[in-house]
């Protein structure tokens, strides 16, 4: 009998595949960067190709570390950077133009011609988003807009569109099957979250084809097998979720009230509130946690953007440090910011600001500012975005949340999350498997194929790494706010529209 699940975590910075026992523990591991493309100022690409050929060497890859072949795979895990937009020929399946990146700004002018017809309502209330260049829908108007012929190639069916799991399960299969699940579906504005299906009126007002979208289906279910010639055997394809309702998942935020934030490229904070949608009405995304057992789990979601991209930044851009684990010596080199405040609005503000036109802003510099202040105020700008979610979060749903899990690259990093905990006021609780990405693809899938029977069989793989509980006075932490406040507000609305 297999005794593993492969996950395939692809991400924005690399691709990720991961070897899970029934545990929930890492039996092997593989990850591969790729290529950023950055064409002008907040427009980000990815080659899909490159997408895929990395997928495929870290899967090979993980295999032959744990020294495993197909027939010991039960099934396969994808999850994926959300929103990020492929078109492809269904005919070749080669990719027709670069992807465009979630992060990418560059239908910002789209989504303000859609605000200025007074079109939002309409979005918000059918989708849970709010119209930004963030989401899938204005990315597939903007390459039509852009490659001649590719509109009417797409209305005959030429051309198909997907988020990164759909292209990757299409290419998985052997072109044969063209599918997503609820929660990739759910960051598209195309798709309803209520009916649960790709919306008629949204697709007029885009002009997207029906024609080209992908079958939406639970993210756990066996979508179908991979063709034979890639792995040596058939293996089940049989989870799907984005990456972030996937670390959601493999939280075990099962309960209503639970909530998870993940410190990666960006930062995103996802709090379930169980079988009903909840509007928000501070700025919050409303959507899709996954579907599982015939029911949809519904989830607020708040978005940075720019979260460990700012290490990235820190070491690619300005060069004060050569690899990403060099920047916790630089800010252990000073004992605070020195009243330095990073704003990483690199491609705007996500969550609650929603400002494609804030720009990056780096306020407080005196005469003693050091490059280790500048790093240790990057770093804590994760925690200050972090927080304005969960504030939000917390009026929306009514709540004061008592703990909240973390996982991701950035949350290894102790001091950091020791700050988060002090923000916050609120304990924070990191996993000893901080993959939870990867974790909770696997878990989908093998709950699909018995591998796992339940919930609960999935829960109680969960164990505590290190909890850090806040030790910040109240008047400290409020200084803090007013300083990060105001720099925020220096930043917002930079660029011309």
């Amino acid at each position: 009998m297999a005794q593993y699940i492969l996950a395939l975590d692809q991400g924005t910075t690399s691709s990720r595949a991961i070897v899970f026992n029934r545990e929930g523990r890492i039996v092997a591991s593989a990850q591969q960067e790729f290529e950023q493309i950055l064409p002008q100022p907040g427009h980000v690409e990815h080659d899909p190709e490159a997408i895929w050929s990395t997928v495929m060497a870290t899967a090979k890859e993980a295999l032959a570390k744990a020294n495993l072949t197909a027939r010991d795979i039960a099934a396969i895990g994808v999850t994926n950077q959300r929103e990020t937009t492929v078109l492809w020929d269904r005919r070749t399946g080669r990719p027709v133009a670069n992807a465009i990146v979630w992060q990418s700004r560059v239908s910002a002018p789209i989504c303000e011609r859609l605000k200025a017809n007074a079109l939002e309502p309409t979005f918000r209330e059918k989708t849970g988003l709010v119209v930004d260049a963030y989401f899938s829908g204005t990315k597939i108007r903007y390459l039509f807009d852009h490659h001649p012929g590719l509109q009417e190639r797409a209305d005959l069916g030429e051309v198909l569109f997907g988020t990164v799991d759909s292209y990757l399960v299409w290419r998985l299969t052997g072109g044969r099957r063209h599918v997503t699940d609820y929660s990739n579906a759910s960051r598209t504005l195309l798709f309803n979250i209520h009916t649960l299906d790709w919306d008629d009126e949204l697709l007029g007002i885009l002009g997207v084809p029906r024609a080209m979208l992908p079958e939406v289906a639970p993210s756990s279910y066996l979508y179908g097998h991979t063709d034979p010639a890639l792995f040596g055997e058939a293996i089940p394809v049989a989870g799907i979720a984005g990456d972030q309702q996937a670390a959601t998942f493999g939280q075990a935020c099962f309960e209503p009230g639970s909530a998870k934030n993940t410190y990666g490229t960006g930062c995103f904070m996802l709090l379930n509130t169980g079988e009903k949608p909840v509007v928000s009405r501070n700025n919050l995304l409303t959507t899709i946690g996954w579907g599982l057992d015939g029911k949809i789990t519904y989830c607020l979601e708040g978005s940075v953007f720019i979260a460990g991209a700012v290490v990235q930044w820190l070491r690619d851009g300005l060069k004060i440090i050569q690899t990403s684990a060099d920047v916790e010596r630089l800010t252990a080199s000073v004992p605070d910011s020195g009243g330095l405040y990073v704003v990483p609005a690199f491609v705007g503000l996500g969550a609650p600001h929603w400002d494609p036109f804030a720009r990056g802003a780096v306020l407080g510099i005196t005469r003693g500012t050091s490059a280790g202040h500048l790093a240790r105020a990057a770093v804590e700008s994760m925690a200050y975005q972090s927080s304005d979610l969960l504030h939000a979060m917390e009026k929306d749903a009514n709540i004061r949340l008592q703990v909240l899990k973390v996982d991701g690259g950035a949350s290894i990093n102790n001091e950091l999350m020791q700050f988060q905990a002090d923000l916050l006021n609120t304990t924070v609780r990191r996993p000893v498997v901080s993959e939870t990405t990867a974790l909770g693809a696997a878990y989908l899938a093998g709950l699909a194929v018995g591998y796992w029977q339940d919930l609960s069989d999935v829960a109680k793989n969960w164990a505590l790494d290190r909890e850090f509980k806040p030790q910040m006075d109240d008047v400290e932490r409020q200084r803090r706010f007013r300083g990060w406040n105001r720099a925020v507000e220096r930043a917002l609305n930079w660029e011309e529209a």
